[in-house]
C-alpha cells in the first residue's frame, strides 16, 4: 500500500511539473515575413578560427552564400580583406547583390589597401550596388575619447569625408558610411558628403523592450527623414540577439528575436524602407561585443535557421528540455520508495523537490547546448556547476529532513524516561576527566553525582596535567568527604588528551562495573539520570545510551542565550532523526556505555581529538545498538565567550575531518556492519555540516575574486543557472532552521532567529577547520574555557569574519551601483554576495554585542516594545528541577 501511495504521489508531482512547463511554454505568432529579405550582414567566419578571418576559404564562402541565398536578395560585408574580396564573384553565382564594406581604422596603410581593393572590385563586378566606407568610424572614435572633455569628432569627420570623396571619384555607384543615428544628426556635413545615409538602429543597445523595438526604429527613421528631406536612408543594421544578458528592458531570447525581426521586415516592406538585417550567422568569437555578441545571427553557427519567417514560433528544444526535466525528476524520486512509513504529504514534498531539481538540471543542460563557450567560460561553467552539485545535495537533504519532521511519522525510537529499577542493578562507574578546571565547579558536579538515585554506583575523577595544587587538592579532599564510592586519580604528565584521561579512569574502574557513564567536569546531573536510562541496557545489543547536552547559564546574557539555542537544535532535531536509524552521534558527556562494548571498540582512542564521536561511530561499525532520549538529565556551562565558542566548534569540525580520514573505509560495502541508513546519516551529516560551511566560504571567496571583472569591465557575468541555486539554498536553510526550531525546539521566533545567527556565525570557523583537516597535520586538543564572565582579549574574535563580510557587502553594493544597464544577472549576483556576507556579519554582530551593554537582558527590558517578549527569554533549567515524567523504561511508540 505504501508503494502505491508513493507511485500516485510521484505521478501527480510529475504531472504538475509537466503542467508548469506547458503553462510557461511560449509560442508566438509574429507577422509572416513573406518573400526574401532586402539584405543581411555577411561574415563567413568559421567558428573554429576564433574570429581570425585569415584562412576563410572560397569553399566556405560559397557554402555560406548558398545557405542564405534563398532568404535574401543582397548581402552586406564590412571589409574586403582576408578573403572577403571573393564575396562579389561568388555572390553573383547565386544572383545576390553586394554592398561592399571598407574597414577603416587607425592604420592608414591598411585603410589604403582596403580602398584600392574595393575600387578594383567595383570595376569588375556589376552585382556590387554600393560601398560603405567605414563602419561606425566616428562613433568608435567618440567612444575611445569619451573621457576627454576637450575632444571633438570634427577632425575625424573631416578625415572620413576625405576618404569617402576619394572613393566617389573612382566609382559610379552610391558611396556612404555607416553610423549610429546621433552621428548623422550631429554632423550634417557628413550627411552632405554621402550619396545616402546608412544608419544602424539596434534597439537592444538602447535598453528598449522587444515590443518597442520596431516602433523605435521607425521613429528614428522618420526623424532622419525630417532632418534630411529628400535624402535616401537605408537602415543598414537592424536586429535582435537570441541570447545573452538583458540591457534594461531589452531581453534577448529566440522568440523575441523572431518576433522583432519578422515584425520589422513586414513594417519596412510596407513602408518602403530599405534595410539590412544584422546578421546572417552567429559569430561565437564576438565576445568582445559583450554577452550578446555571438547571438545576432538569423542562422546559428552551424548554419541552421533559428526560426521560420512564417507561421508560429516556439522556443527551440522545448520538448527535449521538458522530457529531460521530467525524467531527471522521476529518477530523483526513486529514493522515496525506500523511506519506511513515508507519509503522503512527506512523499509529495520530496517528489516536488525532485522535480524542481530536474527542472534546474534540464535548464543547465539546455544552457550548455544553446550557448557558445570559449575555454574560459567552459571552465567557469563546469567549475560553478561542480561546486553547486554538493550545495544542491545539501539543499535536498534539508528539504527531506524538513518533510520528514513536519509530515513524516513521529519518532519511534526515543527512550521514554522511567523509574522501574532492574532486579539486579548493575554497577555504574561514572568517569569525570578534568584538566585545570575550577574546583568549585567540579565540586558541584561531584555533589550532583552523589545525589544520583542509583544503589550501585562509583565515581572515578581523573585530574590530569594540572600542576597547581590549588586546583586539584580541594577535589581530592572533596572525594574523601563524599566517601569510598568516589575515587580520586591524578596524573601530571598524561598523554592522549581527554581520551587518555578516560583510559586511565577505566584502569581504576571496579572490575564488576558493567556500565560506564561519562560526564564533563562542568555538568550537574539530575538524580534520575541512571534510574531512568540504565534499564535500556537490559537489551544485550545496546552499547550506548545518550542524553542531550544542555546548559544552566543560558539566561546570563544575550550571546549565551543564542549559543544555547543553537546547541539545542542539534539535540532536538538532528539527534532525534539520526536515532530513528540507530545513527546517533556520541557525545563525551551525559552518555552511558556498556563496558563490554567499550572494550570491543578498542577503548577510548586518541587518534582524533573527538574521542567521543570516534567511539560512537566505532560502536555502530561493530554492530552495537545506540539509544537516545530528548529528556534533559544534565546541565553544563556554556563556553565563556564567543572566542571559546568558536574554538570549541573548530575542534569539533577538525575532529570531524579526522573521523572521515579514519573511518572512510568502513563506509565501503562489506567493510563494517553499518547499515545503508547509518551510512547515509553520517555521510549526509558530514556533507550538510562540514560541506555546507566550507563550500559557503569557498564560494564566497571565489565570488569576491569574480566580482571586479563583473562590476568594472562588464564581463564574465555569472549566469542565473549558477547563482539562483545559492539564493535558493539560503532560503531553504533559513526555512529549515526556523520551522524546525519552532516545531522541535519550540523556540520563540526571536530566539530562533538568534540561534540561526549563532549557527551562521560559525561558517568561517568550520570552513577553516575543514581546510586545516585537509592541509595540516595533527592539531592538539584545545580545552574549551567554560563558565564565568567573558575573558576578552585585545584581539577581536571576529576579525577575519569582519574582513570577509565587509568585502562581500562592499562587493554587493558596488555591483548594484555600477549596474547602470540593470542587468538581471548582475542584480542576482549582487544579492548572492549580500546573502553570502550574512554569516560573516553575524559573527561580527555577536562579537560586538558580547562586548557591549546590549548583551545584558536588563538593557533590553528597558525597551517597551520588547517588554512582552523578554520575560520569556531562556534562563536555562535549574539543576534541581523536578524529574522528567515517570513511567516504565521503553521505546516511545
Amino acid at each position: 500500500m505504501r508503494n502505491v501511495i508513493v507511485v500516485v504521489v510521484v505521478v501527480l508531482a510529475t504531472a504538475l511539473h509537466a503542467s508548469a512547463w506547458l503553462l510557461l511554454h511560449e509560442r508566438v505568432s509574429p507577422p509572416n515575413a513573406n518573400g526574401t529579405l532586402a539584405s543581411v550582414s555577411f561574415s563567413p567566419i568559421n567558428p573554429a578560427k576564433n574570429g581570425e578571418v585569415e584562412g576563410t576559404t572560397e569553399a566556405q564562402i560559397r557554402s555560406d552564400l548558398a545557405a542564405i541565398a534563398p532568404y535574401t536578395r543582397s548581402v552586406r560585408t564590412y571589409s574586403v580583406g582576408n578573403g572577403l574580396d571573393l564575396v562579389p564573384a561568388l555572390a553573383s553565382e547565386y544572383g545576390l547583390r553586394v554592398t561592399l564594406g571598407i574597414w577603416i581604422n587607425e592604420w592608414e596603410q591598411q585603410n589604403e589597401k582596403e580602398i584600392e581593393t574595393a575600387i578594383a572590385l567595383t570595376k569588375h563586378y556589376r552585382n556590387i550596388e554600393g560601398i560603405i566606407v567605414g563602419n561606425e568610424t566616428i562613433f568608435r572614435a567618440q567612444a575611445l575619447h569619451r573621457d576627454d572633455p576637450l575632444y571633438t569628432s570634427n577632425e575625424a569627420v573631416r578625415e572620413l569625408i576625405a576618404k569617402i570623396q576619394r572613393v566617389k571619384r573612382e566609382v559610379s555607384i552610391p558611396v556612404t558610411t555607416a553610423e549610429v543615428p546621433n552621428v548623422w544628426l550631429e554632423h550634417p556635413e557628413l550627411a552632405s558628403a554621402v550619396d545616402y545615409l546608412a544608419v544602424h538602429i539596434l534597439p537592444y543597445w538602447e535598453g528598449m523592450s522587444g515590443s518597442l523595438a520596431v516602433d523605435h526604429a521607425v521613429d528614428v527613421y522618420d526623424r532622419l527623414r525630417q532632418a534630411y528631406p529628400g535624402k535616401r536612408i537605408v537602415i543598414a543594421e537592424f536586429g535582435w540577439p537570441s541570447a545573452g544578458l538583458n540591457r534594461k528592458d531589452a531581453v534577448p531570447s529566440p522568440l523575441t528575436q523572431a518576433t522583432v525581426i519578422r515584425d520589422f521586415i513586414t513594417r519596412a516592406d510596407a513602408m518602403g524602407i530599405d534595410y539590412s538585417i544584422v546578421e546572417a550567422f552567429d559569430q561565437p568569437w564576438k565576445t568582445f561585443e559583450g554577452s550578446v555578441g555571438p547571438y545576432w545571427g538569423i542562422f546559428d553557427a552551424d548554419r541552421n535557421p533559428k526560426f521560420a519567417f512564417a507561421g508560429a514560433v516556439e522556443a527551440p528544444n522545448f520538448l527535449l528540455k521538458v522530457i529531460a526535466a521530467l525524467a531527471i525528476g522521476v529518477l530523483l524520486s526513486i529514493p522515496i520508495f525506500a523511506i519506511p512509513r513515508v507519509a503522503a504529504a512527506q512523499a509529495a514534498v520530496l517528489a516536488l523537490t525532485a522535480q524542481a531539481f530536474g527542472a534546474w538540471s534540464a535548464n543547465v543542460v539546455d544552457y550548455w547546448v544553446t550557448h557558445y563557450f570559449v575555454l574560459g567560460s567552459q571552465i567557469a561553467l563546469f567549475a560553478g556547476a561542480a561546486l553547486l552539485v554538493p550545495l544542491i545535495m545539501i539543499m535536498k537533504q534539508r528539504v527531506e529532513e524538513l518533510a520528514a519532521i513536519i509530515f513524516g511519522a513521529k519518532p519511534g525510537r526515543l527512550l521514554a524516561p522511567g523509574s522501574a529499577l532492574p532486579e539486579r542493578p548493575p554497577l555504574v562507574s561514572i568517569h569525570i576527566p578534568a584538566c585545570r578546571e575550577p574546583p568549585e565547579m567540579l565540586r558541584q558536579t561531584l555533589d550532583s553525582v552523589a545525589q544520583l538515585d542509583w544503589p550501585n554506583l562509583e565515581c572515578v575523577v581523573v585530574i590530569n596535567n594540572t600542576p597547581d595544587p590549588s586546583m586539584w587538592s580541594p577535589i581530592e579532599d572533596h572525594c574523601r568527604l563524599l566517601g569510598p564510592r568516589f575515587k580520586f586519580v591524578r596524573a601530571d604528565r598524561l598523554q592522549g588528551f581527554k581520551a587518555g584521561a578516560l583510559r586511565l579512569a577505566l584502569e581504576h574502574t571496579a572490575p564488576e562495573a558493567e556500565i560506564i557513564g561519562v560526564l564533563d567536569a562542568d555538568y550537574v546531573v539530575h538524580p534520575h539520570w541512571l534510574k531512568d536510562l540504565v534499564g535500556a541496557f537490559a537489551d544485550p545489543a545496546v552499547g550506548l545510551v545518550q542524553a542531550p547536552q544542555d546548559h544552566r547559564e543560558a539566561g546570563r546574557s544575550i550571546t549565551q542565550a543564542v549559543m544555547n539555542r543553537e546547541y539545542a537544535g542539534f539535540f532536538d532535531i538532528g539527534m532525534v532523526q539520526r536515532n530513528e536509524v540507530n545513527a546517533i552521534v556520541a557525545h563525551g558527556t551525559m552518555c552511558l556505555i556498556r563496558r563490554q562494548a567499550l572494550l570491543d571498540a578498542g577503548g577510548w582512542s586518541s587518534d582524533t581529538i573527538v574521542e567521543d564521536t570516534d567511539l560512537g561511530l566505532t560502536l555502530l561499525e561493530r554492530g552495537w545498538r545506540a539509544h537516545y532520549t530528548k529528556a534533559r538529565y544534565g546541565w553544563g556551562l556554556l563556553p565563556c565567550d564567543f572566542a571559546a565558542y568558536k574554538r570549541q566548534r573548530h575542534r569539533w569540525a577538525y575532529g570531524g575531518m579526522q573521523l572521515i580520514k579514519k573511518h572512510w573505509r568502513a563506509f565501503l560495502p562489506g567493510r563494517s556492519r553499518l547499515t545503508p541508513q547509518q551510512r547515509g546519516q553520517y555521510l549526509f551529516g558530514w556533507l550538510t555540516w562540514l560541506g555546507a560551511e566550507s563550500l559557503g566560504v569557498l564560494i564566497a571567496i571565489l565570488n569576491l575574486i569574480w566580482m571586479p571583472p563583473v562590476a568594472f569591465l562588464g564581463i564574465a557575468v555569472p549566469e542565473a543557472v549558477l547563482t539562483l541555486p545559492v539564493l535558493a539554498t539560503f532560503v531553504v536553510m533559513l526555512l529549515h532552521f526556523m520551522v524546525l526550531y519552532r516545531t522541535r525546539v519550540q523556540a520563540p521566533i526571536f530566539a530562533s532567529l538568534g540561534a540561526a545567527l549563532s549557527a551562521m556565525a560559525l561558517q568561517l570557523t568550520v570552513g577553516r577547520a575543514v581546510a586545516d583537516g585537509v592541509i595540516r597535520g595533527e592539531l592538539p586538543f584545545v580545552r574549551t574555557a567554560k563558565g564565568g564572565a567573558a575573558r576578552w582579549s585585545d584581539r577581536f574574535p571576529a576579525l577575519w569574519e569582519a574582513v570577509l563580510g565587509s568585502l562581500l557587502l562592499l562587493g554587493s553594493l558596488t555591483l548594484h551601483l555600477t549596474n547602470d544597464q540593470q542587468v538581471d544577472e548582475i542584480s542576482i549576483f549582487s544579492a548572492v554576495l549580500l546573502v553570502q556576507s550574512l554569516p560573516f556579519l553575524a559573527a561580527v554582530g555577536i562579537a560586538l554585542i558580547e562586548r557591549s551593554p546590549l548583551n545584558a537582558f536588563a538593557t533590553w527590558r528597558r525597551f517597551v516594545t520588547l517588554s512582552t517578549y523578554l520575560p520569556r527569554l531562556p534562563r536555562g533549567p535549574a539543576p534541581t528541577a523536578g524529574p522528567p515524567a515517570s513511567g516504565g523504561i521503553g521505546i516511545v511508540p
